[in-house]
């Protein structure tokens, strides 16, 4: 009995904590990923919440209120159409992150596939998708976003396929070369010898130790897909009246910028406070998985 009472502490002191911890952990000993993820909570709950949270209906025109800055009735000014910032910003964040969510969703469905089969079955497969990969990143990304929306149709939904379909190149060379070094790890080896067949290996052994870059590239790829869908918008591409979106208020506002140039200001400030965000969550990301980063730690 005294030998049980003993070592039962010790198991539960050896044992490892459990995800919810770890993250925990890890929030309070970086204080930039946790304030980034606060802040990325706070845009996401305010846009989901938009419909109770934004003081007026974002299409509610009051031509007699048009242009008209700052007031106690509208915090943030009114637009062309007297159509209150404040909730045409509060109600914007769900198409825009739905847009960047979308994009890097698209990237990922297609990249990882193509990278693990590239970098794990290696020969003339490897050979034709690293030269179909290299004729993607061949061209400038804007470029083919745009071209890839007129061929599918003007929208946002399309709009942001069409990124999705220029990011996925990015993804498919960072799991490709993560793929390649796993697969000549000993435990895949043993594997292999004990009869895992190709589709298990590459589910159970190449692809969790392969993740850990391509999460990280995705949040940074969020930041990247949000300003993407601001040039899409801006360029009539992306999400059409009576919609708005961050991005479409700022084309808005372009057209009266020598006027109120402060139209530009509230879309244009949340825009670069979400992509940095995103940016520093990823970074915060890196170093955390990155264990040659935390040995120096």
């Amino acid at each position: 009995m005294t030998t049980a009472s003993v070592s039962s502490p010790s198991r539960h002191a050896g044992a490892e904590p459990g995800p919810v911890r770890r993250v925990l952990g890890w929030l309070r000993g970086d204080p930039r990923a946790a304030l980034s993820l606060l802040v990325l909570v706070l845009i996401l709950g305010t846009a989901l919440l938009a419909p109770w949270v934004a003081p007026y209906d974002p299409a509610h025109q009051d031509l007699e209120h048009m242009l008209e800055g700052p007031s106690a009735a509208h915090w943030l000014g009114t637009d062309d159409l007297g159509r209150d910032v404040l909730s045409r910003l509060i109600h914007g964040g769900a198409n825009s992150l739905y847009a960047a969510l979308l994009a890097v969703s698209v990237a990922l469905l297609i990249g990882i596939p193509l990278g693990l089969i590239a970098g794990f079955v290696g020969g003339w497969t490897d050979v034709a998708i690293s030269r179909l990969i290299d004729t993607f990143l061949s061209f400038p990304a804007i470029i083919l976003a745009v071209a890839v929306t007129g061929a599918m149709g003007i929208g946002l939904t399309n709009a942001m396929f069409s990124v999705g379909l220029v990011f996925a190149p990015q993804i498919a060379r960072l799991i490709r070369a993560r793929t390649l070094v796993v697969r000549q790890e000993l435990y895949v080896d043993a594997a292999r010898c004990f009869g895992a067949s190709p589709l298990r290996l590459l589910g159970r052994h190449v692809l969790p130790n392969a993740i850990q870059p391509v999460i990280v590239q995705s949040t940074l790829l969020l930041a990247v897909a949000l300003l993407a869908e601001a040039s899409l918008s801006f360029l009539g591409l992306g999400v059409q009246p009576p919609d708005v979106s961050w991005g479409a208020m700022i084309a808005r506002g372009y057209l009266y910028m020598s006027l109120v140039p402060e139209q530009m200001y509230a879309p244009g400030l949340i825009i670069m406070i979400t992509a940095v965000a995103f940016n520093a969550l990823g970074e915060s990301l890196r170093t955390a998985l990155d264990p040659t980063a935390r040995g120096h730690g």
